[in-house]
C-alpha cells in the first residue's frame, strides 16, 4: 500500500493518491496509510496555519483526531 499527497499551499489544496497495481493511481479523500485521516482535515489545518499560530493549529489538529467518531 502506497500513496502520495499533492500540496498546493497557495491555494491551501492537498490532493492525495493510492498507487494502484496496475501502475497508476486512484483519488483519494481518506488516507489508507493513516486510516480515517480525511485529506479535508489537512486542508483545514493548512487553512488555519493562516491565522493561528502552529500550537494551536497542533492542539486543534489533535482534538479533532482524538474525538470519538460520530
Amino acid at each position: 500500500m502506497a500513496e502520495y499527497w499533492v500540496f498546493d499551499i497557495k491555494k491551501t489544496k492537498i490532493t492525495a493518491f493510492k498507487i494502484i497495481a496496475s501502475n497508476g493511481s486512484q483519488r483519494i479523500n481518506v488516507s489508507e496509510i493513516l486510516p480515517g485521516l480525511a485529506i479535508s482535515l489537512l486542508e483545514e489545518g493548512l487553512q488555519r496555519s493562516r491565522q493561528m499560530d502552529n500550537t494551536e493549529v497542533g492542539s486543534w489538529f489533535l482534538r479533532q483526531v482524538q474525538a470519538p467518531a460520530g
